[in-house]
């Protein structure tokens, strides 16, 4: 099996819920399997820790599982149009892999959620591809052949999925039905071009 790292920081849990559906999306592709991993909160005290593994959800990332894997689904909720401190920190970490071309070729895609329908889900979106294009990735969208993605009234972006919470900022309840849709969607997509991928490169 292949592994798909899907790779998330959550704070609601909305982008969980993302990262759970393109799991999903991955897993029905045949000859592919979803490795889900989370990175811990940035702390602003210098002495907080963090138990090595989390009370509950996947365990925290270690750079190995970029190394390992086929391909990568990244995820953050919005801060400011852009992805929040965890994940940034746990890729400013990620050197070594750029120097060695760890990820180079490899697909990826990346998903977030927002407090509004406004709150810089493209940019936060965009901002998420530019360490993965340093990093040699080729990014993987939702192509509008997804009959969804033009008849949303929630998230979903061709750059790839969103949800946006209806509630006073929080998750409005759980992504919507076409918001889980289109991450399986991007999930499976996400998934068929590693296969791919990897088919093309065991025959050459």
């Amino acid at each position: 099996m292949n592994d798909i790292l899907v790779l998330y920081y959550s704070r609601h849990g909305a982008t969980r819920e993302l990262a759970l559906a393109i799991a999903r999306g991955i897993d029905s592709v045949p000859g592919m399997q979803a490795r889900v991993r989370t990175v811990p909160p940035v702390s602003t005290v210098c002495e907080a820790t963090q138990p090595e593994i989390p009370a509950d959800g996947p365990p925290y990332a270690e750079v190995r599982d970029l190394e390992e894997c086929a391909g990568l689904a990244l995820g953050s909720p919005t801060r400011f149009g852009n992805m929040a401190a965890s994940l940034k920190y746990f890729l400013d970490g990620t050197t070594p892999q750029w120097l060695s071309g760890a990820l180079a070729g490899k697909p990826a895609s990346v998903f977030t959620s927002t407090g509004s329908l406004h709150g810089g889900q493209e940019s936060t979106l965009l901002s998420m591809m530019l360490p993965l294009l340093h990093h040699g990735m080729m990014i993987v969208g939702i192509p509008y052949t997804e009959s969804r993605l033009t008849t949303t009234q929630t998230g979903g972006t061709p750059y790839g999925a969103s949800h946006h919470a209806r509630s006073n900022g929080d998750n409005g309840g759980g992504i919507s039905g076409d918001e889980r849709a289109l991450a399986i969607a991007l999930g499976a997509r996400l998934a068929r071009t590693a296969l791919q991928l990897s088919r093309g490169a065991a025959a050459a």
